[in-house]
């Protein structure tokens, strides 16, 4: 088990980042301490004439070098007053030792009658009024960044302690890793990071601050939980006033921030907002993510006239997963402020509360006619409900002048070639914040492992290492890859989870695998593919092989993508194409419980195909099938259970609507073809490279299958026209919940000669294990039962709550633990109404999904039970 993967248990919100200067030779040192002696961590050490500051470490201590020079140091914490000194840098080093006193809060008299209402109620308002305001008031900014995050490992299971001390991973000591970045954002939502320096007490280098630099507390939400300035805050919070102090020229209101129900994707603690400006003065607020406690500390100071931005944060993590418990902390601190402001919003205009503030009529309203540009110039006053539409309008004005509009993310990322090679003095020169003595013990004990590791190796390159791979008998079961050079590969499948039993074979054994030859067009940048994948399968009761061969083509250039191909042989599949079943689950349900719910037949064939992604938003694929296709008999009856009461059913499956006729062997020329559309369809940009936010579009579809008669295979062949028609997606009703939905319509425009295979199938499901997706397949139908050559309407939706029935509980929702309900319905031309009902508890133990429910025909119970699945927040893509 790596560093990295037991970091990444702990950290889900890396927000926070930090600085970098020239070593000089002087400057100030020292420590700032509580009035009762206690070192203060994390306090910030301003410079006023720089309008630049650093943070001091763990134990208070701080050291920030200056030119010579006269300096007012401002020294601020959370929780205490500001301290200010003037020194005078020469030479050398000024000690400056700092005692911060607790803050004095100065409490407002709120009479209490009619009417009255805590005044924390006006500043959120207000502050909820101008929030979008302040994030787009600073149309670009660029920053130096440092970031430094501590963790420790502080429990782990007994039974693998002895393999992590192998490894070099010790309980109860600092594994620490650094960074130093340069940091570009601009509006609306582009962010440029070039790592000047990385450096590790571990084994991997994984601080990108990058993905979260642009977040704000002035957006609706921060990597999912509902920020106190949300303008659906009120909703889910509940503010009292705590006080308010001066400090340097400005009135700072200290507001409780408490959720109206307590548990994941909600904060809680205190935001201080300035009077007036309505701006973030700083935040001290705690959360709970899939059971993790994570704490947000932020310290903001003026980088220019009424424009605060953050300069110090604190970002900790902790928690325990399957035996795991440990804590990691961030301290990020930031410098070197350069920002230009958007000029549209630079007036100041005052906020008035229309709850409790009398709106003159001189005050200019909001007129949807004219300009927001134009209004906000003129804006002197303003109700906050009218600030709020204005900014609004001028925000979607905005959005319409983008010419990459499609686009809702941008980052790009580059790393220095010497980001690695940073030495010790170079480190001891940039560093902000003093390393403390269990982190430079840390670096000490990693720097001996690394020599120790490299001395092991005569090279590092990983793909020089992949190319000298050898052959490894576990491959073939695996899964494994071996390069020749000059792009040429070949590989083993994953063949495990084709060593399996059902009933028509008995046991039976697969093997896959493939040869491979890739070109890249450096010019262009397009990749092109040639790919030979030849698989085989034997039963061992049935004595019979099966293989298939095929030969594929292909090419990607940029998000587009392209492939044909031709594969034949002779194969055994599900009469439902989608595989409702997977071969191992149908091997335990048979051996185990004498179950046999998989059904097959055999085909002979030949098909061309072919897929084209020319966009994102808009696919299609077609396929042309010669087919013989012939039904198949059970020819085992072994299972380790006994009882004679129950025997395994016929291979040919129960369908209300299917005749014998329905399951002839048959000759056939089969035409498919579907088209899937993303309308909408919003992208991430990284370095250069388009992909698409999936959540961002539904995804509607059509395909069109027809067995092709009078071809010359006789009358007997296929001889149908069935077309189809669906939509799935999924919303987002701020943090109340998720609501995914799956619904299709179809249906046989002619029908003169189906077989079984050809039917309309539906995902049934008669296990205890659910489907990975949770808007894919029924809960408790029956495989085949309702299959049709008719019409059909289907309909799968499910949704997720923050708070539902035992979530009620605070205990709950802390632990990560979701509530979830399901509705189902199929309707075919010939089947009852059918409908399922459920309730699941999702992310137990982090990972998995419990469902209960029942299937209802016409209104009668039909079946009902328990199924497992894995949670729903682990999304599994195969797709390239």
């Amino acid at each position: 088990m790596s560093l990295f993967l037991i970091r990444r248990v702990f950290i889900f919100m890396v927000l926070g980042f930090a600085l970098l200067d020239t070593a000089l030779g002087q400057g100030i040192r020292g420590k700032v301490m509580d009035e009762s002696g206690q070192p203060v961590p994390y306090a910030s050490v301003f410079v006023r004439n720089l309008n630049d500051g650093i943070p001091t470490n763990q134990n208070g201590a701080f050291e920030y070098p200056l030119a010579p020079g006269y300096y007012d140091i401002i020294v601020r914490h959370l929780g205490y007053e500001t301290q200010q000194r003037t020194v005078e840098v020469k030479g050398e080093w000024v000690p400056l030792e700092v005692t911060l006193v607790s803050q004095t809060y100065a409490m407002e008299e709120v009479e209490v009658k009619g009417g009255a209402e805590d005044p924390a109620l006006t500043v959120m308002r207000k502050a909820i009024a101008k929030a979008k305001y302040h994030r787009l008031q600073v149309a670009e900014y660029s920053m130096k960044v440092y970031i430094k995050g501590t963790g420790e490992l502080t429990n782990a299971p007994f039974f693998l302690k002895k393999k992590l001390k192998e490894e070099g991973i010790s309980l109860n000591e600092a594994y620490t890793s650094e960074s130093v970045s340069e940091i570009t954002f601009r509006q609306p939502n582009e962010l440029e990071e070039k790592v000047i320096s990385i450096r590790s007490s571990g084994e991997s280098n994984q601080t990108d601050p990058a993905p979260y630099i642009g977040a704000s507390f002035y957006q609706d939400k921060i990597n999912d939980v509902v920020s106190p300035l949300s303008r659906y805050a009120f909703s889910y919070y509940r503010f009292k006033h705590e006080g308010t102090f001066f400090e340097h020229g400005v009135l700072v209101n200290k507001i409780r921030v408490t959720p109206r129900s307590r548990g994941e994707q909600v904060f809680e603690g205190h935001i201080y907002i300035i009077e007036d400006l309505w701006a973030i003065h700083s935040l001290q607020l705690t959360t709970s993510i899939m059971g993790f406690d994570v704490g947000v500390t932020q310290q903001y100071a003026p980088v220019e006239e009424n424009v605060w931005m953050p300069l110090t944060h604190v970002y900790t993590f902790g928690g325990s997963f399957f035996g795991f418990k440990g804590h990691y902390k961030y301290l990020a601190s930031t410098r070197d402020y350069q920002i230009t402001l958007d000029p549209d919003l630079v007036a100041d205009t005052e906020i008035l509360d229309e709850h409790v503030e009398e709106i003159p009529e001189e005050v200019e309203t909001f007129e949807r006619k004219v300009p927001a540009a134009q209004q906000l110039a003129d804006a002197d006053k303003m109700s906050r409900k009218d600030f709020r539409k204005m900014i609004n309008q001028y925000e979607k004005a905005q959005e319409k002048q983008r010419k990459d509009a499609e686009v809702a993310v941008v980052r790009n990322h580059a790393v220095d070639s010497l980001a690695h090679e940073r030495s010790k003095a170079y480190w001891d020169s940039v560093r902000p914040v003093k390393l403390t003595e269990k982190e430079i013990q840390g670096y000490h004990r990693d720097d001996s492992l690394a020599v120790v590791e490299e001395a092991k190796k005569s090279e590092v390159d990983s793909i020089a290492e992949k190319a000298k791979k050898g052959f490894n008998p576990l491959d073939i079961l695996g899964g494994g890859r071996y390069h020749f050079g000059a792009g040429r590969s070949a590989g083993f499948d994953a063949n495990f989870t084709k060593l399996s039993f059902n009933t028509v074979e008995g046991f039976k054994v697969g093997l896959g695998g493939y040869y491979r030859v890739d070109r890249l067009d450096s010019a262009s940048k397009r990749i092109s593919t040639w790919k030979i994948s030849p698989e085989v399968r034997y039963g061992f009761s049935s004595k019979q092989w099966y293989g298939t061969l095929d030969f594929q083509k292909s090419w990607k250039q940029d998000r587009a993508r392209f492939l044909y191909g031709l594969t034949a042989g002779k194969y055994i599949y599900q009469f439902n194409g989608d595989r409702p079943i997977s071969e191992l689950v149908n091997a335990a349900y048979s051996l185990f419980l004498r179950q046999n719910y998989m059904k097959l037949y055999d085909q002979q064939f030949v098909k061309l195909y072919m897929d084209h992604r020319p966009k994102d938003a808009f696919s299609y694929s077609i396929s042309l099938a010669y087919a013989e296709r012939g039904m198949l008999a059970n020819t085992s009856n072994y299972s380790f259970y006994q009882k004679p009461a129950r025997a395994y059913t016929s291979n040919m499956p129960e369908n209300i609507e299917a005749d014998q006729a329905a399951f002839q062997s048959n000759e056939s020329l089969l035409l498919r073809a579907e088209f899937n559309w993303r309308p909408g369809l919003k992208y991430y940009l990284r370095n250069g490279e388009k992909y698409p936010l999936g959540n961002t579009a539904p995804v509607v579809s059509f395909r069109y299958k027809k067995g092709l008669s009078n071809v010359g295979l006789g009358e007997g062949s296929a001889d149908f026209d069935q077309v189809e028609l669906g939509v799935k997606h999924g919303f987002e009703f701020g943090v109340s919940g998720d609501l995914d939905f799956n619904v299709r319509a179809g249906a046989f425009l002619n029908a003169d000669q189906v077989y079984f295979m050809d039917y309309e199938h539906f995902g049934g499901n008669r296990t205890i294990f659910s489907n990975m997706g949770t808007v894919s397949n029924y809960r408790f139908m029956d495989y085949y039962k309702f299959s049709t050559k008719g019409s059909f309407v289907s309909g799968i939706v499910h949704y997720q709550f923050r708070k539902f029935l035992l979530t009620q509980l605070p205990v709950l929702r802390f632990s990560g633990v979701r509530e979830n309900v399901f509705l189902n319905y199929l309707k075919t031309a010939h089947s009852p109404h059918y409908w399922e009902v459920g309730y699941s508890l999702d992310n137990l133990f982090r990972i998995f999904r419990l469902e209960v429910g029942a299937g209802f025909e016409n209104g009668e119970y039909s079946r009902g039970g328990v199924r497992l699945g894995i949670a729903t927040f682990i999304n599994v893509d195969f797709g390239e």
